[in-house]
Formats: C-alpha cells, sequence, structure tokens
C-alpha cells in the first residue's frame, strides 16, 4: 500500500497495486465506492477533466483524480496490466514526482506475462494546437521501438524561463531523467486554486513554488531544468492513456494536460495514422502487494 494526501482535494487516501490479467489494462477501483460501478479505466475514453491534471470518470460519474504521475511510472517502467485500488476519489500525489510510484513497482518486481504486447505505432503525423501552445505525434526516423519525446516550455517567470528537453522513453532513462522531477505551481495562484476547490493539498512537500523570480522552497531544485522535466513526466502519463504503448516521436510546445488529452483523442479518432503492433511480452505485477507508505 502507498498513502499520501491528494494534492487537489487534500483528502487522505490509501492506494493498493494487485496484479492484472494480460490485456486488462491499468484500472482504478474506488474502494470506497459501493452499490454503482467503481471501476475506472486508464484510457482516454474516460478523461472527464484535464485543467490542472488528468482525471477519469466512468458512466456511474465515478471519478479518479491525478493518475497522471502513477501512469508515468508505469509508462516509463513498461507496466502494462495494473489493478489500482483507491479508498477516496484522488491518488495521493506524495512528493509531487513518480518516484515514490516508481519505487513501490520496482521493490514488488516486474512479472513477465505470456502474451505479445501490443504498440500502437505511428505512420501520419498528427498534430492538435490551442493557441500558441502546439503537440505532435510522428512517424519514428530511426529503428527505435518506443517513444521520443521531445518539449519545451515557455514561462515569463525567470525562475522557469524558456526550457527544452529530449528523451528517449526507456526505463534507465526515465529513472535517471525524468521520475524524480517534481509539480510546480505559482504562489500567486494558489489563493485562486483554493477557490476554485483545487490545490488544497498543495504544499512545498509536493510542489516546487516560484514566487516572482525564485524557486521558495529552501533544498531548491532538483534539477537545473526540472520544469520541463516535469512536463515530460506528465506527457508520458497522460499519452498512457491511448491504450497501448506509442511507438513514434511526441513533440511539444507548452503542453499541458489539456493538450495532451486532445492529441490522445485525435490519435484515437485517426486511425489511418496508426498501426497496432506486437512487440515485447506485457508485464504485470506479482502476486504479492508491497506494504509502503509515503
Amino acid at each position: 500500500m502507498c498513502a499520501g494526501v491528494g494534492v487537489h482535494t487534500g483528502a487522505h487516501t490509501r492506494m493498493a497495486l494487485t496484479p492484472a490479467p494480460v490485456n486488462s489494462g491499468i484500472v482504478f477501483v474506488r474502494a470506497d465506492v459501493r452499490d454503482v460501478n467503481n471501476r475506472i479505466h486508464a484510457h482516454a475514453d474516460w478523461v472527464s477533466d484535464s485543467r490542472n491534471c488528468t482525471t477519469l470518470a466512468n458512466e456511474a460519474g465515478v471519478e479518479m483524480g491525478t493518475v497522471e504521475h502513477l501512469l508515468s511510472a508505469c509508462a516509463g517502467l513498461g507496466v502494462d496490466n495494473l489493478l489500482v485500488e483507491v479508498d477516496g476519489p484522488e491518488l495521493p500525489i506524495l512528493d509531487g514526482s513518480s518516484a515514490p510510484f516508481v519505487q513501490v513497482l520496482m521493490n514488488a518486481g516486474l512479472k513477465t506475462q505470456h502474451a505479445p504486447r501490443r504498440m500502437l505505432r505511428i505512420v501520419e503525423p498528427i498534430e492538435v494546437r490551442m493557441g500558441a501552445k502546439s503537440a505532435a505525434l510522428l512517424p519514428q526516423d530511426d529503428d527505435f521501438d518506443g517513444l521520443d519525446l521531445d518539449v519545451t516550455i515557455r514561462y515569463a517567470d525567470a525562475a522557469i524561463g524558456v526550457q527544452r528537453r529530449q528523451v528517449r522513453l526507456t526505463p534507465k532513462a526515465f529513472l535517471n531523467d525524468i521520475a524524480d522531477a517534481r509539480t510546480f505551481g505559482f504562489l500567486a495562484d494558489a489563493e485562486v486554486l483554493r477557490a476554485a476547490g483545487l490545490g488544497r493539498g498543495a504544499s512545498m512537500d509536493n510542489a516546487v513554488v516560484v514566487d516572482a523570480g525564485r524557486v521558495v522552497n529552501p533544498e531548491g531544485l532538483r534539477f537545473e531544468d526540472e520544469f520541463v522535466r516535469h512536463k515530460l513526466l506528465d506527457a508520458i502519463g497522460d499519452l498512457a492513456l491511448a491504450g497501448a504503448p506509442i511507438c513514434g516521436r511526441f513533440v511539444a510546445d507548452q503542453p499541458g494536460h489539456a493538450l495532451n488529452a486532445r492529441l490522445v483523442r485525435a490519435l484515437i479518432d485517426t486511425p489511418e495514422a496508426w498501426v497496432l503492433d506486437k512487440a515485447e511480452p506485457a508485464r504485470e505485477r506479482p502476486a504479492a502487494a508491497l506494504a509502503v507508505h509515503g
């Protein structure tokens, strides 16, 4: 188990990971919900909100919020099938990165399943825009059988400015370069978020806080470009909602959850832009769940 506060609801929740059969995908189960369907699939068809985080909901209106950091850890490690039981409406934010989720998954160990892994191979470009923001999925330009990401962010605040980072998504690259990057926000926006019922669990324990050109957190940054690394982390988690790992190139300028969700929706709705291939075997959790508290 893993326990902690939800960054937006402020609710304290517990999460347990258990194995799932081949082709199950990642499924969230609301342990606190009775008498209605409490299962929520990690797929773009179930996205209900993407303003400040990625929230999923089923046909009964049962929601699961802030799923992107766990989904990023799963995608980064190659975990395809997983049952995630949570006793509240939002996953715990923990330290604001994917690292605690990686720890739980790695300590529990990966199990190879006896079935070919499905992969969405991009064969035609897909691009979406929201004003000055853009995101695209492009075919691979070499023989790498996976996802390359190239992300640029632009902020007026001098603490962030313009940052760009590229990564070839492998478990090693995810662990070394992406997993530890924390979510971030601006001190000036805190009251606005709380007035909207969001950010109730946010603190310097689980986010990098920026104010007037400086990072407020006493410990500073984990990486000089931690901000763009976290945007990469979020994108990896959001792209996992395509329903299968993507083989292609993700290129984005100022991405966010709403833009990522729009791109994945466009991908699913444009079947001529991809083919479904079979790759290496899928993976699941071992039978014994690991007890870890964060």
